[in-house]
């Protein structure tokens, strides 16, 4: 009688287990996904127009947005230093000589490639008016600069060849020191996958570096992609390196719920197979974590890969939050103050047939864990979708502990506070 009670139990359990695995929870912002290749791959890069004088992006009502420094050259990210100061790295995908002239046309017209500032410029804001009435290069000469971190009177600097760091006493406007490179990254990328971005453990022991792919879905080979499409972990105290998780193409912002530490990523999934597939996401990372890249997306098998890697389906890790096809989900920072909610920065997309993204999204959480899909949340950055101008892009996000928002507006050369009315 107790075996067959006991044989029941199992089975019971194995069913649910089953059910489980077949059943997998709902991801938030996720559509149903069209076969491959129901429409066909295009070019579309947008015309960026500038902001004309009083113009700004949209906000929800109870939110303000300031022109906190404009006339930057194609600034990336920002880091918020305690005292005040804002730091933003300024630097540009460089063309390519081999370039279709098309594509390289298209390119020129959006800015994202040409001349490159490769500098850090601080900001600041003294009377705290919310508009930055000081402007000051801190360094320049660095190699396509992008993600930046302090702690202990140190400045880690991501350039896309390596990370480097600098020592640097709060309030100073100029860095004269020479860096000390504390690793070596593979350079360049797919696209505009060159970015190299970092974010400190709560306990600024390890310092998180994500790696862009080096192909769309690996057609140059998987020796290529050693070391990229990967959050790569230093351990500051020892230097050494290892692989915190992998399969990711192309992840870029990086944050940790407030109270957790458990690190976001928002990725750039891959082109060409569709103009609704495959979602970029954003996904809370798992150490180990393996995420699909470029065998399969969402659980599915990518056709150009379809009879490779077949058995790593079985441990794929899958997104959390879909955030749109071909949006290019570049930055993500959760709010500081109010309710749980993570801002995404979608820069905008360059090879679906309509354009998508161009805004910042938020994400209501709770418990550390998403609760909804995505809403707009910062609007305004297309000009005229019929004639495919716009007036920026938001690259990145950065939260205040006050509640504020900063978003770099990388094409608009601008970065725009927005904050709470009265």
């Amino acid at each position: 009688m107790k075996l067959r009670i006991l044989g029941a139990a199992v089975a019971a359990l194995c069913a649910t287990t089953a059910s489980a695995q077949q059943a997998p929870k709902p991801i938030p912002g996720l559509k149903a996904q069209p076969e491959p290749y129901a429409t066909k791959s295009v070019v579309n890069h947008p015309v960026t127009i500038g902001w004309p004088e009083g113009r700004k992006p949209a906000a929800p009502a109870g939110w303000q947005v300031v022109k906190f420094a404009g006339g930057l050259d194609y600034p990336r990210q920002a880091l918020l230093l305690p005292n005040g100061d804002v730091l933003v790295s300024e630097a540009r995908t460089l063309p390519k000589l081999d370039a279709d002239p098309e594509v390289a046309r298209g390119q020129a017209l959006s800015k994202t490639t040409g001349f490159s500032a490769n500098r850090i410029t601080l900001l600041r804001d003294a009377d705290r008016d919310g508009v930055a009435e000081q402007r000051f290069v801190l360094r320049d000469g660095l190699s396509q600069p992008f993600g930046m971190q302090y702690a202990g009177g140190k400045l880690y600097v991501a350039n896309t060849d390596g990370v480097v760091v600098f020592p640097y006493t709060l309030g100073e406007t100029r860095i004269t020191a020479q860096p000390r490179q504390i690793a070596t990254l593979p350079a360049g990328g797919y696209n505009n996958h060159w970015t190299r971005n970092l974010l400190l453990s709560p306990d600024a022991r390890t310092l998180y570096v994500s790696v862009g792919s080096a192909s769309n879905v690996g057609e140059h080979g998987m020796e290529e992609e050693k070391r990229r499409a990967a959050i790569l972990a230093i351990d500051l105290p020892s230097g050494r390196e290892r692989l915190y998780a992998s399969g990711l193409r192309n992840p870029v912002g990086m944050d940790f719920v407030p109270g957790t530490a458990t690190l976001w990523t928002a990725v750039n999934e891959r082109d060409e197979i569709g103009d609704d597939i495959s979602p970029d996401y954003l996904v809370g990372v798992r150490e180990g974590g393996f995420y699909g890249w470029p065998y399969s997306y969402y659980g599915k098998q990518d056709p150009r890969h379809a009879n490779e890697k077949r058995e790593l389906l079985a441990t794929t890790l899958l997104p959390d939050v879909a955030v749109g096809p071909h949006a290019a989900a570049l930055g993500i920072a959760f709010a500081k103050q109010g309710a749980p909610t993570a801002y995404v920065a979608r820069h905008g997309s360059w090879n679906r047939a309509d354009f998508i993204g161009y805004d910042v999204l938020s994400v209501p959480f709770a418990n550390g864990r998403p609760t909804g899909d995505p809403q707009p949340f910062l609007t305004g950055f297309v000009a005229d979708k019929a004639k495919g101008t716009v007036h920026g892009r938001p690259v990145s996000v950065q939260t205040r502990a006050d509640g504020a928002i900063f978003v770099v507006d990388d094409a608009g050369d601008t970065v725009w506070l927005v904050r709470r009315t009265g």
